[in-house]
């Protein structure tokens, strides 16, 4: 069985100091419980690990004293609370714990980002860390794989993605199955229990014609009159998608200049196996009409994470005019500006002649399966 060490397993444990609180949030099945166990092992002291799902925890925790939560921790250095959305006031809890016990450690996980955010946002406001945790990244992936396999080994990433139990099972068909019963088991299950939301067919819908649209920009209106909702419920689904970590969203840059695109965005899957799940498409990377589309989804997911886990800060964007001159990605960082192109085959690919002229100093690269290692490294 390979287990792979998260990269974020080091900052995680860097920030577990007293008078704060480690916040990891990320999608069902992207390991956070497994992460949680091996941070454990490598920390090697006294802990307390609860379980926000047990109804017995939340009763434990239910009566807010500090004699009580003094009582339940003891002498324990760490305090590890996995599915901590589960718990009621969990926010109030943990500013509780953090500004009366002042030599304890605490980490708590969530299944997602609105449930244990908006939960613990303002009482721990000052007093948390908050990292995410996504499907493994190719980074990850390359603790088992040597660099000479890359080129094979990448091919069946674009199609059933990077959930961790994946890279366990050998047979392309235990991977479909795991998958379809991802996106119909668990991927909105959090989404269906907030607030209530009837339409579960109607948010599917949505994510299918998301799936179709990747890399093209995106018309709410549009999106609104094939499902027969109001733009705005259609963007109120596309914000509960992406604070679950299901879609993330990229705007278009512009600088003022007339012919640049800048009104509607377009809409990325933070793993090609779920896309292309939605739209029950698991073909190899060789028989696709679409494999640039998957190419230009996985390279910018790959850069999300890279971004997050290595404290790369920087505003993206893609770069389009009205008259179709365009580049993919877009980063403006410490006031540089540089543009990236995604093509799977290494074609030669020209500098788009109102990008030079309009950024004369703005840098420009092609990113193709035989240089995409050093881009996200």
């Amino acid at each position: 069985m390979k287990i792979i060490k998260r990269e974020i397993t080091g900052p995680v444990i860097s920030k577990l100091k007293p008078g704060k609180v480690v916040i990891i949030t990320g999608a069902r099945r992207t390991g956070k419980t497994f992460m949680l166990k091996e941070i454990i092992k490598e920390t090697g002291k006294q802990y307390l690990l609860l379980n926000g799902e047990d109804f017995n925890t939340s009763l434990l925790l239910s009566r807010r004293s500090v004699e009580n939560y003094r009582q339940i921790t003891g002498s324990k250095e760490f305090l590890f609370i996995d599915e901590a959305q589960k718990i009621p006031d969990i926010g109030n809890i943990l500013k509780l714990m953090v500004d009366e016990l002042p030599n304890l450690k605490i980490l708590a996980t969530g299944s997602s980002a609105f449930d244990l955010g908006n939960l613990t946002g303002e009482p721990l406001t000052g007093r948390k860390h908050s990292f995410s945790l996504f499907p493994l990244s190719e980074r990850e992936c390359w603790q088992y794989e040597s660099i000479v396999d890359r080129p094979d080994t990448i091919k069946p990433r674009l199609v059933f993605g990077n959930y961790p139990e994946l890279i366990n099972m050998k047979d392309a068909s235990e991977k479909k199955d795991y998958l379809n019963d991802l996106v119909s088991s668990y991927l909105l299950k959090d989404i269906l229990a907030y607030e209530n939301i009837r339409h579960s067919g109607k948010i599917f819908n949505l994510l299918r014609l998301l799936a179709y649209q990747v890399g093209n920009e995106v018309s709410y209106n549009e999106l609104g009159k094939s499902l027969s909702l109001s733009k705005n419920t259609v963007e109120k689904y596309l914000d509960l998608l992406s604070r679950v970590f299901i879609v993330f969203k990229v705007e278009g840059f512009s600088r003022n200049l007339r012919k640049e695109v800048t009104k509607s965005p377009k809409w990325y899957f933070y793993d090609n196996g779920i896309r292309n799940a939605l739209i029950a498409s698991f073909n190899s990377v060789d028989l696709r009409n679409d494999t640039g589309q998957l190419w230009e989804n996985y390279m910018i997911s790959e850069r999300i994470k890279y971004q997050h886990y290595r404290g790369y800060y920087a505003n993206s964007f893609f770069w389009r005019t009205y008259d179709r001159q365009e580049i993919d990605w877009i980063e403006e960082r410490e006031g540089m500006i540089n543009g990236f192109e995604f093509k799977w085959s290494d074609t030669k690919v020209r500098v788009p002649a109102a990008w030079h002229k309009t950024y004369p100093g703005a840098g420009y690269k092609v990113i193709t399966r035989t240089n995409y290692a050093e881009w996200l490294t």
